[in-house]
């Protein structure tokens, strides 16, 4: 099961990484899963099928409902800590694991991005901070409870040839109804500001998708079918810098990963995240960080 022993690693240490492999291991839906989708009670006694206190990716998304207990995760070099009510997203690119949970309760659903709008994915992975703290008796809390109860429940009972759909439905409402309290003023009559922000977050996506490949701000341009000079002018605007950092930003995070995680070298790292002269990407990297690769190994890891 992907997700349950996460839920009995209590008291775990942050972990001391100095003899990796040289893979980060990425971990697919549990093949319990049904139509892509499974969700998982906090305090269901099943037993995991991999070591989530040891950094990992899945190849899916993962959403958390807390309702109980207190939390300590690791997402891409940040400490996450929180205690419920709360809500947590995971997303397929992101390093992660487990560092300690105390008494939990509430649920995690796993789920095949496929299965949900793009817009609807996108907007969690932009706008969604993690932990997102919940008043526990807020509407918007009581309506979670009651779907993530309902698709449980539907996941529990005997399949028919509606059960998967009547999930997939679920599920589309469950992160409608988060989309809505995230980005409750976005209005349709306010096309042009969309238009920017569509254009903008779609490119960050991009980047995550095709760094790479893709280091030239006429491929993300292209494939957004608008001018370079309409794409930086729009993503500057909105993020304060250039559509080229982005790019590089989103080759050195994947370098960062790579370094702090396994024991490739500084070369193999390079040509991992797209660059043909090693050279040019320690300047790069040390540009972005103000550490060289291999300081930023030894001040992070070592």
């Amino acid at each position: 099961m992907q997700v349950t022993k996460l839920f009995y690693f209590k008291n775990h240490p942050f972990p001391i990484l100095k003899k990796q492999n040289h893979t980060i291991k990425q971990f697919e839906l549990s093949p319990l899963a049904k139509a892509g989708i499974i969700i998982v009670n906090m305090e269901d006694p099943k037993v995991e099928d991999h070591d989530i206190s040891k950094p990992h990716r899945d190849n899916h998304c993962q959403l958390m409902l807390a309702l109980n207990g207190a939390f300590k995760l690791n997402i891409d070099f940040e400490n996450v800590e929180f205690s419920a009510p709360a809500l947590l997203c995971i997303f397929p690119e992101e390093v992660h694991h487990i560092i300690e949970v105390k008494d939990p309760k509430g649920w995690m659903i796993s789920f095949d991005p496929s299965l949900v709008s793009k817009e609807i994915v996108q907007l969690l992975e932009n706008k969604i901070d993690n932990p997102f703290l919940l008043q526990r008796e807020s509407n918007f809390c009581q309506q979670l409870v009651i779907l993530m109860g309902l698709i449980e429940k539907v996941q529990l009972e005997s399949t028919n040839n509606y059960t998967q759909k009547s999930i997939h439905s679920l599920l589309n409402a469950l992160l409608s109804l988060i989309a809505g309290e995230l980005d409750p003023n976005l209005s349709v009559d306010k096309e042009k500001e969309n238009r920017s922000i569509i254009i903008k977050e779609t490119f960050i996506k991009l980047t995550k998708e095709h760094f790479k490949t893709w280091k030239q701000p006429a491929q993300y341009a292209s494939a957004l079918s608008i001018s370079v000079a309409h794409l930086n002018d729009t993503v500057k605007l909105l993020t304060g810098s250039p559509v080229s950092v982005h790019i590089q930003e989103a080759s050195i995070m994947e370098a960062k990963r790579l370094l702090y995680f396994t024991d490739k070298s500084v070369k193999e790292i390079a040509y991992e995240v797209g660059y043909d002269e090693p050279v040019y990407f320690g300047k790069l990297f040390k540009k972005i960080t103000n550490l060289t690769p291999l300081e930023f190994r030894k001040k992070f890891r070592d």
